[in-house]
């Protein structure tokens, strides 16, 4: 008997590359730094259907993954750029570096998150974390922060509305089969947040051939957060589709 097509959701249609949500995640341990970039950077990376925000507020961010349901181990980073789409602030990531095989596709065909593959390495120096991401064996984006501040959940920022720009090109070149705006804002459920830590954090980015974000260099800087968390990985919301 031969596939039902109605039951194929993604490739290849006998065994799926990866698994489809929900996706359970265990013990992640995640830092982000908040600093000013000048509007020149952020404006470079927006599509136009967005707004730089005026404050040039951006944030970058580092994890490690130890385990996860659908897609294992794996550690990660990105950047966000604070914006507007119809006269709503929100945030906007766009790129995330991985070194996981199948979080990837699952994350750019599902999420529209613009992953690309990188070598990432993620740990605790003393007291400092650190994220070093490599492109071609140089570094791109460097991490670096403290957590010595008790602080509470209510009190961290909120990076919400977290869009996305979903692109599918068409097979014959014509222009694209999908183009969404996605908001990812209650994609994670069952959130368990078993540490929350503040403290100063410093970044880097280096001038790269591909996906060069040298020119976030940071004008000033804010706080810098830690956590340590459970949580599930659903599904996004539509906000538009530029072909209906």
């Amino acid at each position: 008997m031969s596939i039902p097509i109605n039951d194929i959701v993604t490739m290849p249609a006998f065994s799926s590359y990866y698994p489809m949500p929900p996706a359970r995640y265990i013990g992640v341990r995640k830092h982000i730094v908040f600093f000013r970039a000048k509007i020149d950077a952020v404006n470079r990376i927006l599509p136009d259907c967005f707004e730089p925000s005026e404050d040039g507020l951006c944030s970058v961010s580092g994890l490690t993954v130890p385990w996860s349901a659908n897609y294992g181990e794996f550690q990660e980073s990105y950047l966000t750029v604070k914006c507007s789409y119809n006269g709503m602030t929100g945030y906007f990531t766009p790129v995330a570096f991985l070194n996981s095989r199948s979080s990837i596709p699952a994350g750019r065909e599902i999420y529209g998150t613009p992953k690309v593959f990188a070598n990432i390495d993620v740990g605790m120096d003393e007291r400092v974390m650190y994220t070093d991401t490599f492109i071609a064996k140089s570094s791109v984006l460097s991490i670096r922060s403290t957590m010595d501040k008790k602080v509470a959940m209510s009190d961290v920022p909120e990076l919400n509305p977290s869009w996305r720009l979903k692109v599918i090109p068409k097979v014959d070149g014509k222009g694209v089969d999908v183009m969404q705006i996605i908001d990812g804002s209650k994609v994670a459920t069952d959130v368990s947040v078993r540490i929350s830590r503040k403290g100063d954090g410093v970044v880097e980015f280096s001038p790269s051939p591909v996906y060069d974000l040298s020119d976030f260099k940071p004008v000033e800087y804010f706080d810098a957060y830690y956590f340590e968390m459970d949580f599930t990985e659903g599904y996004g919301e539509i906000i538009h589709d530029f072909l209906k």
